[in-house]
């Protein structure tokens, strides 16, 4: 990622063209000279390597390069399945902790708690409003999650990607970091968005994706799948809390294949691919220096070198998520302040919306 490139005078607009990766996209929009980001996580299980060289260490750059920052707990989406009410009380509180320590600076960005601004919820409903059920039935994410599940799915799984649409656009947002999976939902906030201007004028900018250039890290023990905080295979996903013992034993029980050499061919060597992805976004090496580095060793020998980049890029974050959960009080006071900034901006948006709708 050519962050070099960046300058402060033209900030954010350098930086998002730089961190579109290759993806096609519109052009920057605009939002009265604003460019303003916005990204959600879930507080259901403690974020993987894969969250976290997929989506954490790309918020922490885009809070340096841009004015306008917003991420939010989304908790309203994690009861779309059951949750124990006191165990997501606490892992709201582990994910803000986990948010800090990875570098999100709330003096920089505004880090809040989705279900604490009701206008998320309001807007949801007057988008619920807009949107075909056909269209919703049509999402992958539904159709797969559906299918894996041993009862009828609710409502608030069918609907949650217009949630997500109100989330993104309550804000005005004009840029939103987002994986693969979530393309097609925010293909739904984007078509939202252009309907509504096209019924009641221009008012909401239409929000431009954006891909991180890291590729999905992939599960340590089935390399055809992603990284997965779900999975049953608890050797399959390294979480930044994992003790460096614990990362070793991961790394050394990858699935790799039978070829002792260390080279990087996705298509037919998926393991020691996945392996070489991982050491260069943790180190910042190019694929081709991870590999000229590699050059003697086998993939035993390699897995080790892998395991101890990422236990060294851990390490610091792992001891400072300890320090904060120790500090409850502080997290509490955080997502308070960044709850009260986000309602600043999301009640006036909420109130012109309805004065365009009632």
């Amino acid at each position: 990622m050519a962050l070099h490139l960046v300058r402060k005078a033209c900030g954010c607009r350098r930086f998002i063209r730089a961190f579109h990766g290759g993806i096609s996209a519109d052009p920057v929009p605009q939002n009265n000279g604003i460019h303003r980001i916005f990204s959600g996580i879930q507080p259901t299980g403690i974020p993987h390597l894969g969250n976290y060289l997929g989506a954490i260490e790309s918020w922490v750059s885009l809070q340096e390069k841009c004015s306008s920052v917003l991420f939010s707990i989304v908790d309203l989406h994690s009861i779309t399945v059951p949750q124990d009410p006191a165990v997501l009380h606490q892992s709201i509180l582990d994910i803000t902790a986990v948010l800090l320590a990875c570098g999100i600076n709330p003096e920089k960005s505004i880090l809040f708690q989705q279900s604490q601004v009701p206008e998320h919820s309001e807007l949801g409903w007057i988008f619920g409003c807009l949107v075909r059920m056909s269209w919703l039935q049509n999402l992958p994410q539904w159709k797969r999650k559906n299918a894996s599940l041993k009862q009828e799915g609710t409502v608030g799984l069918f609907t949650y990607p217009v949630l997500q649409a109100a989330d993104i656009l309550l804000y005005k947002s004009t840029h939103v970091p987002v994986g693969e999976d979530q393309v097609t939902h925010m293909e739904l906030a984007r078509d939202l968005a252009q309907r509504f201007n096209k019924k009641y004028g221009e008012f909401f900018p239409v929000p431009t994706s954006l891909l991180t250039t890291m590729k999905r890290v992939k599960s340590l023990r089935d390399p055809s799948a992603k990284m997965s905080k779900s999975d049953p295979d608890k050797l399959a996903t390294v979480r930044v809390t994992d003790s460096p013992e614990e990362i070793m034993m991961k790394f050394r029980k990858a699935v790799t294949d039978f070829t002792s050499e260390v080279t990087y061919d996705p298509s037919t060597r998926l393991g020691v691919s996945n392996m070489v992805d991982i050491h260069a976004a943790v180190t910042g090496l190019t694929i081709e220096e991870v590999i000229c580095q590699s050059v003697g060793l086998d993939t035993a020998q390699y897995k080790v070198v892998v395991a101890e980049a990422v236990i060294q890029k851990f390490a610091p974050i792992k001891n400072e998520i300890e320090r904060l959960k120790m500090d409850e009080g502080y997290l509490r006071k955080v997502l308070q302040v960044g709850t009260e900034k986000a309602k600043e901006l999301a009640k006036p948006v909420c109130q012109e919306v309805k004065k365009l709708l009632i």
